[in-house]
């Protein structure tokens, strides 16, 4: 129990605006330094292990209350009037299948997590009337553990919800104050899959989460939500049935009629089928229906590997949808062509056909999208009324009186980041006192931003050297605190947790130097991101590495599918690398990826690598983040990087990239990327990041790094690519 003085820091904890304020952080850390640490940054788990005399004198501190009343003055500040003062009038829904929020909340597995996190959190700074949809997993994604072997071992532990900023939703209709559930049929009318609501709150947007593990479901129905991409090919169908159609009636319990839905990639799709029906249910003809559901639909696709889009067999949506399709007025044959692709019910055709503006992540994805969906997107005519400047332009002319426009039904938006949570503390107190102390109100404006180049390179450095003694220390914390962890327990098997011998310390990071150029490849393990490919040509490798004069060290992070076979063995590879004496202990793999891992390595590391086989990289996003703290991007020429490199003299240079070699076999591109990755270290990177002043500071380097931060920073924050979205995508769906 909190004191009364105090009491509110119960409210601040349960709303995730605390993780993106450096001022509420700064509070809760002040609580205990220490259980801030070792709770991950988790508000909500540190004040249920605080000591209550702790709390007690907290209460009567001066400084701290000083803190805590200015915390609260910030907070409801926010929470009234939203930071840019956007209208909230217009009503959005963005259903997703996971969100990247925070650690402690592990309901995501990767960049489309964390990008649609990243969505929730800049439209609560907008002011934006956004309400978002997904599954509370009870036991999220996988904690990922290495053996000394270089195996990945996935845990799967339950969700420790006392501990974390979630709570449960109640239904306001029942007279007794029970818990909203929601039901669906699945199988058969009377098979009924019961959902309860949780709530996460996101600054101003509320976050709706639901979850199967309900005591009034059979077994298989229980299980539904259980893991985050879990299961076979039917549970896969299953979890979609109750994210899209479980996702809609949620909203309607809640009694929320948005405007706008937004589909984040097809795993959400029966969205629109569910609305289908709602239509005509309300009296439209199928048609009108369709019609209404296509107006006010927005689309988002990721996925540039066909083999990547969700799709069901027709017997397998026939074992679920039999009973459906008559709700609509619709013959089985008129119901599958609704997602028919290539045999199979497709879960983005289906989205395709059902949403009037579609939109990829970057402008070379839109290109990509586009050959693979061909007869999905096209262009559509629209005719306009000439404005009273072109009337004038053209009173003596013979040009119609309204102009035919030819617009592409799939829009490019390229993904943003949320600047204020990648953004680290140290970085938003240099940019507060050298900048501007208003800077976090021109997120998007790119002339404003110029001024970066302007910080005096000595500040800059330290600041650098701050990230990336934070890193470095992170590292060693996490490799002693797993050593006591195991040692504490005799009876456990020190050498399968990896623990047997010196060589796992030196795999994970023991002997990292922080005077060493630093290059951090952190991602998802899926092998077209090949992550060993700078590892083509060893010999060429261990000279880089081992150099007496200019060596070079690279940390690697990251998940693999547990399904993914050919991901966990270039984990296994790299893990090898990392125990090789050749490497000096230079290579390292730091497990159990996630956000918290990835803001130390973002923010400490020196240069970002990324290779993806191309053009397979629908956007990315981790080298945004890493570009914003002042670390340059060294990635193949694909996604977000074909837009967010300068190609100019090295006045303009804000990173380093190169075309992927599409000719000969997949083993002669690797070689023909790894040569050119091994160029550009040797004659660019590498002597540049050397090339220091009698002050021991890289002179020409930080101009790359601030550079970085002057043209990546406004041109992919989340601010510019939701109002993207805003203009491009919502006002003109409400407008139909």
């Amino acid at each position: 129990m909190l004191p009364n003085r105090i009491a509110r820091l119960e409210e601040l904890s349960h709303n995730l605006w605390w993780s993106w304020s450096p001022e509420a952080r700064s509070v809760f850390r002040s609580i205990s330094v220490r259980l801030w640490r070792t709770t991950d940054h988790n508000p909500v788990r540190m004040l249920h292990e605080v000591t209550p005399d702790r709390l007690e004198r907290l209460a009567a501190d001066p400084d701290f209350l000083q803190s805590y009343d200015t915390l609260l003055e910030l907070f409801d500040k926010y929470m009234g009037i939203g930071r840019n003062g956007s209208s909230p009038s217009l009503k959005i829904a963005y259903f997703s299948a996971e969100y990247g929020l925070h650690g402690s909340l592990p309901i995501y597995s990767g960049g489309l997590g964390i990008l649609s996190g990243d969505q929730a959190k800049t439209a609560s700074d907008m002011g934006l009337d956004f309400t978002a949809v997904g599954f509370m997993y009870p036991k999220g994604y996988f904690d990922q553990e290495i053996s000394s072997d270089g195996d990945q071992i996935a845990h799967y532990d339950e969700l420790d919800i006392p501990n974390v900023a979630i709570e449960r939703v109640m239904d306001e209709r029942s007279s007794t104050g029970e818990p909203l559930l929601v039901s669906l049929p699945m199988q058969r009318p009377e098979d009924l899959l019961h959902l309860q609501v949780w709530l996460v709150r996101c600054g101003r947007v509320k976050l709706y989460l639901m979850d199967s593990n309900v005591e009034a479901n059979d077994p298989a129905n229980r299980d539904i939500t259980t893991r985050l991409y879990g299961g076979d090919r039917e549970y896969r169908l299953r979890q979609e049935i109750a994210l899209g159609i479980g996702g809609v009636h949620v909203l309607r319990a809640l009694g929320l009629q948005p405007e706008v839905f937004h589909a984040n990639e097809g795993h959400v799709a029966f969205t629109f089928v569910e609305r289908l029906r709602e239509a005509m249910k309300g009296g439209l003809s199928l048609e009108e229906a369709k019609a209404a559901v296509r107006a006010s639909s927005v689309f988002t696709t990721h996925t540039p590997v066909p083999a990547g889009h969700d799709a069901f067999s027709i017997e397998l949506i026939e074992k679920y949808f039999w009973h459906y399709w008559p709700e609509l007025g619709m013959t089985k044959e008129e119901f599958f062509a609704l997602g028919e692709h290539q045999g199979m019910f497709n879960m983005t055709a289906l989205s395709m056909n059902l949403s009037a503006r579609r939109n990829a992540v970057s402008k070379k994805h839109r290109e990509v999208t586009a050959a693979m969906w061909p007869d999905f997107v096209g262009t559509e005519e629209i005719e306009e009324k000439n404005d009273k400047k072109n009337a004038t332009e053209n009173a003596n002319s013979s040009q119609s009186s309204s102009l035919i426009l030819h617009h592409s039904s799939l829009q490019a938006i390229t993904n943003g980041i949320h600047i204020p949570t990648w953004l680290a503390p140290e970085m938003e107190d240099l940019f507060t006192k050298a900048i501007d102390k208003n800077w976090k109100s021109h997120l998007d404006d790119k002339r404003f931003w110029e001024i970066v180049r302007n910080i005096p390179d000595e500040s800059f450095w330290r600041v650098r050297q701050q990230l990336k003694t934070s890193l470095f220390s992170f590292v060693t914390d996490r490799v002693r605190r797993k050593w006591q962890v195991s040692e504490a327990n005799p009876s456990s098997n020190n050498r399968e947790r990896g623990f047997g011998g010196e060589g796992p310390f030196v795999a994970a990071g023991m002997l990292l130097d922080p005077s060493i150029l630093t290059i951090g490849f952190a991602r998802r393990f899926a092998t077209y991101k090949r992550a060993t490919l700078i590892f083509k040509d060893l010999d060429r490798l261990k000279a880089l590495v081992t150099d007496s004069l200019r060596p070079i060290q690279i940390i690697f992070s990251g998940k693999a599918h547990p399904a993914d076979e050919g991901g966990k063995q270039l984990i296994r590879e790299i893990w090898h690398y990392a125990l090789d004496p050749a490497f000096g202990g230079r290579i390292a793999f730091i497990e159990n990826y996630g956000m918290h891992v990835a803001k130390y390595l973002v923010r400490g590391c020196d240069i970002w690598m990324n290779n993806p086989k191309a053009p397979l990289e629908a956007s990315g996003t981790s080298g945004m983040k890493a570009a914003i703290n002042g670390a340059p991007n060294f990635s193949v020429l694909d996604g977000w990087w074909m837009e967010g490199l300068l190609t100019g003299g090295s006045d303009s240079r804000n990173g380093w990239g190169f075309t992927g070699a599409t000719e000969g076999s997949q083993d002669d591109q690797d070689r023909s990327d790894a040569a050119h990755m091994y160029d550009i270290l040797e004659k660019e990177i590498i002597p540049l990041f050397y090339d220091k002043g009698i002050d021991g500071i890289p002179h020409k380097w930080l101009q790359v790094a601030k550079e970085s931060i002057a043209t990546i920073l406004p041109r992919f924050s989340g601010e510019r690519m939701m109002r993207e979205y805003v203009e491009k995508m919502y006002q003109p769906a409400v407008k139909n």
